[in-house]
């Protein structure tokens, strides 16, 4: 599914595509994908059409939030979870900022109890 999406995405000129892991670190799904899009339009263009290419692969039954402004659609997979922004709305919330520190923070955590033990 991952790949779908990512190509998908980069067929469309979605822009700054980005896949971060969670496996280890979530257990609401497996990938992330953000990526952005130039404009209202196209985040609405990308959306409709990855929600097309997900129900024709038998993924018909997916969450789907932010359809109507478009600033910030958020599409749930399952496993894949992706975001798609507006470029100012992305730079606002900038979740790869967030997990990555959510990430280095578990593995900071993890050493200290390693080395509390």
């Amino acid at each position: 599914m991952q790949t779908l999406i990512t190509s998908t995405l980069d067929a469309d000129k979605a822009e700054d595509i980005v896949c971060i892991d969670l496996r280890e670190k979530s257990s609401v799904t497996d990938i992330m994908i953000i990526a952005s899009g130039r404009s209202v339009r196209h985040v609405n263009a990308l959306a409709d059409h990855i929600l097309r290419e997900l129900k024709e692969n038998g993924l018909g039954r997916v969450a789907v939030e932010g359809l109507p402004s478009c600033d910030w659609v958020l599409i749930d997979a399952g496993d894949v979870i992706l975001h798609l922004f507006r470029p100012e709305v992305r730079e606002f919330y900038n979740l790869e900022k967030m997990w990555s520190a959510a990430m280095a923070g578990s593995t900071d955590d993890a050493a200290q109890d390693g080395a509390q033990a």
